[in-house]
């Protein structure tokens, strides 16, 4: 199997509505089955993006939202060793109990640190124990976990501790050029990148859901807007709804997981969802064959892009990243050549680039909308050979300078940004 291949394998992954308050709920989870007797505390610690993505989004199985509910959730009944699907099972005798605890101020959380690394310390306190969880850098990593004090469990790599040594460490996927990205995708064998499919059927799964749904406002605008039907000969209206109907029905915690990549089920709906539309509304001009490798270029400029900006920041890497590799994905399926991938990504940096992240919430849906106008226009004017020149604005000399580029504009360069839009969100309260 191809390294890429392998990338895209351990990437994609299952998750039920908006990841954070998954994230939080696992981490609860797992300090929790550590733990006698009655709770006590229970104290979580988070960087600013795990912080402002849980503050208000939905929970799956819960009336509730917000991540002191997931994080009681958590210590109530998630189960962790579903990981991101650990609210799968709980019940609405469950989800009282969380609002007790809640209520009862037995549940902290705050903002430890502005940042885009994710970091999770997860503290349950009982009667009879202590046990402290602490997850870096992906949402359901492990790094160490304390008992009463004493060290039960730490992983082999130590570089979650050295900043430094982070930082100096180079991304797989930043050692490859687009051109070498498009080779992978031109050639590797089809069987090898098969299991991509399995996305469009969760995605596809958790949009009828939102669709059967009362709270899901936005999916049924958009499914009037394309005569009623799921898939039409109207390539932008289908994208929209199959995109954002799912987005929706993942930022309200709906029962459906949607399958994400670079740990987000948004940036895992748009990478994918309208490439199934262009495919599905052009049947006669496309293959699944060709989906597929549409996809996996969606997937790793996605990745390409989130490996600068970090995993959570102050910008949209759903709109920003995942759109940028979705435009690429429909330019694939367009049959373009390096060079009108790199207009894409010119296109794309120039418009998009700006968009915020204030959180996991019913916005990710307006956002969404915006992300796949936006690459659906930057499509059309890169295969007309018509982009924004590389001399303007953070458009670099190469593809790879630009996505460099798009993702310093959130890290380091939207920190104070970031500050701003939390300290907006607590004075809500």
């Amino acid at each position: 199997m191809q390294k890429l291949t392998e990338l895209i394998r351990e990437d994609m992954k299952p998750a039920l509505g908006v990841t954070e308050p998954g994230a939080i709920a696992f981490a609860v989870a797992s300090a929790k089955k550590y733990t006698e007797g009655k709770i006590v505390n229970v104290h979580v610690a988070l960087n600013s993006g795990m912080y402002k993505n849980a503050f208000t989004c939905g929970i799956p199985n819960s009336e509730r939202f917000g991540n002191y509910y997931a994080a009681a959730l958590g210590a109530v009944a998630a189960d962790s060793e579903k990981g991101l699907e650990s609210l799968a099972d709980i019940t609405p005798e469950d989800d009282e109990k969380a609002a007790q605890m809640v209520s009862d101020g037995l549940v902290e959380v705050v903002m430890d640190h502005v940042g885009s690394e994710i970091t999770i310390d997860a503290v349950v306190t009982t009667e009879n124990n202590r046990c402290k969880v602490m997850i870096r850098d992906a949402h359901t990593n492990i790094v160490k976990i304390e008992k009463d004090g004493i060290v039960i469990f730490e992983t082999e790599d130590k570089m979650y501790r050295d900043e430094s040594r982070k930082k100096q460490a180079r991304p797989v996927i930043h050692g490859y050029s687009l051109a070498e990205i498009l080779r992978y995708v031109n050639t590797v064998p089809v069987e090898e990148i098969a299991f991509i499919g399995k996305a469009y059927t969760m995605n596809l799964e958790l949009l009828k859901e939102g669709l059967a749904s009362d709270r899901a406002v936005f999916a049924k605008k958009l499914y009037r807007e394309n005569g009623n039907r799921i898939i039409s000969r109207d390539a932008l209206k289908t994208a929209q709804l199959l995109c954002n109907g799912a987005i929706e029905a993942r930022v309200l915690g709906l029962s459906r997981p949607a399958m994400s990549i670079t740990g987000s089920g948004a940036h895992g709906i748009i990478a994918t969802m309208p490439l199934y539309a262009y495919r599905h509304a052009n049947e006669d001009k496309t293959d699944d064959e060709t989906l597929w490798r549409a996809t996996a270029l969606s997937y790793l400029i996605t990745m390409y892009i989130k490996e600068y900006s970090g995993r959570l920041s102050a910008f949209c890497g759903c709109g920003i990243a995942a759109g940028t590799g979705m435009a690429c994905g429909l330019a694939y399926l367009q049959g373009a050549d390096g060079e009108k991938h790199t207009k894409v990504i010119q296109n794309m940096a120039s418009g998009l680039t700006g968009m915020i992240c204030d959180g996991g919430n019913h916005g990710c849906t307006m956002k969404g909308i915006v992300a796949v106008d936006a690459a659906f226009r930057a499509t059309d004017m890169a295969m007309d050979d018509i982009c924004i020149e590389n001399i303007h604005g953070i458009n670099g000399r190469t593809p790879e300078a630009t996505m460099k580029y798009m993702g310093m504009i959130a890290s380091p360069g939207m920190t104070g940004t970031e500050k701003t839009i939390v300290e907006i969100m607590e004075s809500k309260k």
